[in-house]
């Protein structure tokens, strides 16, 4: 029990600090909210349409913002309090839940207001994303940042273990008005969280000095630092073609397995189960490196492509918690390196490049995804999310052996990088 004691207390950690604390069970309400939203969402398009390109349709509207004005929104977190514009932008997502649940609540709501609300969820998004991530690590001491940024994944894959299997449930009950107004009250805990926060406990960085051309400084510093520049390729590639589960996995789970909402919605929280024990995996290590991404993004690949061949609803289950696990070990490992390998001063800029090329390719990606199951079924979309994380992941092991061959930077640890951003911070 001592040693389960203190692994527990190691990988927790960085819930000692008051405001971190404070943030993360608000965020554990609020998230499961947004997912009890997006689940529903995508449930109410497609049984309005029976269509893989309308969820697609659904899905850029939610995040084609992020890749139009991601990289204003890293500039605005950078140059911002970033407790202040949370309070705005979450404020005004809980405002658009509530636009959601009146028009869900109407006879006959068209269409196209449901993709022109989540249009503007999508560019509040846009400007709460980057903010929200990089003030994570204002909340705890800088030895503490990686423990910090791995459990608000593990906060962020918890939330889709309880939102989905929430939506199933109130979808068939109660119907979809009521998935949008729970969402739109969850805001409530991360807006008081946030004004119970005792700023004087912060680790604010200096606040990005304003001048010309700071977007396109952010992407001249992610371009000249390999440690930054390998994982956001990556995450292009994977964002795009391998992470639409939104709008793959219901046609599958929908049309090929021949599921119903609720197998559906209890997939994926199966699925988000995976994700949460790999999020917390990722917590309880020390040091998180470009390689770590690359062995996760073949494990994700060959996760997918043995979903692929899942002959039934009950096959399936069991290897959505391994297609879980791994992608989120992707989606963590990525993040961890790109918030530790930045300049406190660049961070809300490089992590907005990081949404654009994560999120914002969701826009191409969905509608292209949905396309290819409509024509040749769910199977193919998920054999073409597997190809392209084993394409990245080779592509990304091809740079690493470079990169370690030049000695300029470190695969595995956080040495040159530090030094860099030290050298910059004091800049």
């Amino acid at each position: 029990m001592t040693r389960l004691s203190l692994a527990t207390r190691r990988t927790f950690r960085s819930l000692r600090f008051r405001n971190f604390k404070l943030f993360f069970f608000g965020q554990l309400i609020s998230q499961a909210g947004t997912w009890l939203t997006m689940i529903a969402l995508t449930l109410l398009v497609l049984h309005r349409t029976g269509s893989g390109l309308a969820i697609g349709i659904l899905t850029a509207c939610q995040f084609a913002p992020i890749l139009v004005l991601g990289a204003w929104g890293g500039l605005v977190a950078d140059r911002s309090d970033k407790r202040r514009l949370l309070l705005v932008t979450q404020t005004l997502e809980m405002l658009q839940s509530f636009a959601l649940a009146a028009l869900a609540f109407m006879p006959h709501a068209p269409l196209v207001a449901f993709y022109g609300t989540a249009l503007a969820g999508g560019v509040m998004l846009a400007f709460d994303n980057p903010a929200r991530r990089a003030f994570v690590s204002e909340m705890v001491p800088p030895d503490e940042v990686q423990n910090a940024v791995t459990l608000n994944s593990a906060l962020m894959t918890s939330s889709r273990v309880i939102g989905p299997a929430l939506a199933g449930l109130l979808v068939v009950t109660t119907g979809f008005g009521w998935c949008f107004t729970i969402d739109a009250i969850s805001y409530l805990a991360v807006i008081a969280s946030l004004w119970m926060m005792r700023t004087s406990e912060l680790h604010t960085p200096p606040v990005a000095r304003r001048a010309k051309g700071m977007v396109r400084e952010g992407l001249r510093y992610v371009r000249r630092v390999p440690d930054l520049w390998v994982p956001l390729v990556m995450m292009t590639v994977v964002g795009t073609l391998t992470f639409n589960f939104s709008v793959v996995i219901p046609l599958f789970v929908e049309h090929t397995l021949h599921g119903n909402d609720g197998s559906y919605t209890l997939l994926y929280s199966v699925l988000s189960f995976g994700s949460l024990t790999g999020a917390l995996v990722a917590a309880h290590r020390h040091a998180i490196g470009v390689r770590t991404i690359v062995v996760a993004s073949v494990a994700f690949g060959a996760a997918m492509l043995l979903f692929s061949t899942a002959p039934s609803l009950v096959a399936s289950f069991p290897i959505a918690l391994l297609v879980g696990f791994t992608s989120v070990a992707f989606m963590t490992g990525s993040s961890a390196v790109v918030q530790l390998r930045s300049a406190p001063t660049m961070r809300g800029r490089v992590l907005a490049l990081q949404a654009i090329v994560f999120i914002g390719s969701t826009p191409v990606g969905g509608p292209l995804l949905g396309a290819v199951c409509d024509r040749y079924g769910a199977r193919a979309g998920l054999v073409v999310g597997g190809v392209a994380a084993l394409a990245a992941g080779a592509w990304g092991y091809r740079k690493t052996r470079r990169m370690a061959g030049a000695g300029g930077t470190s695969v595995d640890g956080v040495d040159a990088l530090e030094a860099e951003a030290a050298e910059m911070q004091v800049a």
